[in-house]
């Protein structure tokens, strides 16, 4: 079977530093409560899941589970940090997929059904998450190498999905489509995703705060 690999793709969750819309209704000591949830949910949620290695790409400083490895993050822009990160953390002949840390609903049995698509020998080169906002959630590839279609594609907007996807075909890839979720970034968000997650979940408790 293919080697593979998951990076998760995080922040420290510093006061100040991250959730920032999430001010107000939340204080920023609230709103990075709620960010070290969800990146704890997520990690726990990778550690679960069937991988060769799991590599926490950090912006910062902050502990990663026993097993994992820990790649500081690089480069300015977000598109930098992302392509820098599947650069990285390169194994040859191994699949990789990347998510951040504002999906905790996401489960085990979603990300190990996004490796089994790059596993497939006539399965795709790419798997790409869309999410909600117009972003993407998580960026699989079966060569890591192929990351260097994001340098230069602008984040955070309501078309970077679209523009990730049309970099992947230009580069002659084939691509699967993961199913869409929504991420954090506003109390609305936090509260949807809260839902979906399990009520004793970190994340579920951590939103408790938001009135």
């Amino acid at each position: 079977m293919t080697a593979s690999q998951i990076l998760v793709l995080a922040k420290e969750p510093r006061p100040g530093r991250v959730k920032t819309r999430l001010c107000p209704p939340c204080t920023p000591e609230q709103a990075a409560g709620i960010a070290a949830a969800a990146l704890a949910d997520t990690l726990d949620t990778v550690s679960a899941t069937h991988v060769d290695r799991r590599i926490l790409v950090v912006d910062g400083e902050h502990p990663a589970p026993p097993g994992w490895l820990t790649v500081p993050q690089r480069g300015g822009p977000l598109d930098e940090r992302l392509a820098g990160a599947f650069a990285d953390t390169r194994v040859a002949g191994a699949a990789t997929v990347l998510i951040g840390m504002d999906t905790p609903q996401i489960t085990a049995g979603r990300l190990a059904a996004a490796l089994e698509q790059l596993h497939t020998p006539d399965g795709p080169d790419a798997v790409l998450g869309p999410a909600a906002d117009g972003g993407w959630w998580a960026l699989g590839l079966r060569d890591a190498g192929d990351a260097t279609v994001l340098r230069g594609i602008v984040t955070s907007t309501a078309d970077t999905g679209e523009h990730t996807l049309t970099a992947l075909h230009r580069r002659g890839l084939r691509v699967a489509m993961l199913p869409e979720l929504c991420d954090v970034d506003t109390a609305d968000d936090a509260r949807q995703v809260a839902a979906l997650c399990p009520p004793d979940s970190r994340f579920a408790l951590a939103t408790a705060v938001i009135r």
